[in-house]
């Protein structure tokens, strides 16, 4: 099985690659280096000479709050070039793994999103990734729409490194604590996706670490984790207002794993413990 993966520079492609690579498949990992996803052109002639089974596309445009002054090029990247790789993906009989977010969802309340739930993001990005969502849809039938949060992995940066660093020359840090969710270890995800490629269980999957927090209660068990002596201070988002409104509810029920026979990603207090550990070793 040749499985090509999108935007192996950041924290999910890389780990996508690196556990591919460990079961022994083929794989090939891509960034803009190799072709642009607003260049369709591009993106064919790559795609057909290398041909591949399975497309996991982790690749995007995640600058959430810069997408507020430049919605096209968001748009263009998330959801037009999500459209030009699904094409090709119909044409060339290949399975597809389009990585979504909890921000296709008007984030409010304090029920659990099913798969199935009405949709209403509330920022430009949210918007641009549901439309790669409904691109994936209409043209394909062998796809996994796979929605994530709160992001942390070992390449990249992530709000866990920010507070790590941070924890350097502070003993006191503010931060948010009505944005409720679910934290999401790459190298856990890239097991999950590794698993759903080598199927046929074709769908629409929440996929998170265990557990919802606050960014206030991530902050705090990273800092416990970690061994170190920072004070964390609640406070609401008001207190750090941002371009783009951030969902207050990103809690996404996991059931849909459960009916199709995948394992759930641990507990996200087990996630935080070992990518400290992996920090450290790297």
């Amino acid at each position: 099985m040749k499985v090509l993966v999108t935007g192996v520079t950041g924290q999910l492609g890389f780990d996508c690659v690196r556990e591919l690579e460990q079961r022994g498949l083929e794989v090939r990992g891509v960034s803009s280096r190799d072709f642009s996803l607003t260049d369709p052109v591009g993106m064919r002639e790559y795609m057909e000479a290398y041909r591949p089974d399975a497309v996991i596309h982790c690749a995007a445009y995640t600058a959430v709050d810069k997408a507020e002054d430049e919605p096209e090029l968001c748009e263009a990247i998330n959801a037009e070039g999500t459209r030009y790789l699904a094409e090709l993906c119909r044409e060339l009989a290949c399975k597809m793994v389009y990585i979504s977010t909890d921000y296709v969802f008007p984030g409010t309340g304090e029920d659990y999103y099913e798969p199935d739930d009405s949709k209403a993001p509330c920022n430009a990005y949210g918007r641009s990734k549901l439309h790669g969502e409904e691109a994936v849809l209409d043209l394909l039938e062998e796809y996994f729409i796979v929605r994530i949060s709160w992001v942390f992995g070992i390449n990249g940066k992530n709000f866990i490194r920010t507070m790590l660093k941070l924890a350097e020359n502070h003993k006191e840090l503010t931060v948010v604590d009505d944005q409720i969710g679910s934290p999401t270890y790459t190298y856990d995800l890239a097991c999950l996706l590794a698993d759903m490629v080598q199927s046929d269980k074709y769908g629409v999957y929440h996929a998170t670490n265990e557990g919802v927090c606050s960014w206030a209660e991530l902050a705090a068990e990273t800092f416990r984790l970690a061994g170190k002596d920072v004070k964390v201070t609640p406070v609401p988002s008001s207190a750090y207002p941002t371009k783009a409104v951030r969902p207050k509810n990103s809690r996404m029920s996991k059931a849909c794993l459960d009916k199709a026979g995948f394992k759930r990603l641990p507990q996200w207090q087990d996630a935080v413990k070992r990518y400290i550990n992996e920090l450290k070793e790297n």
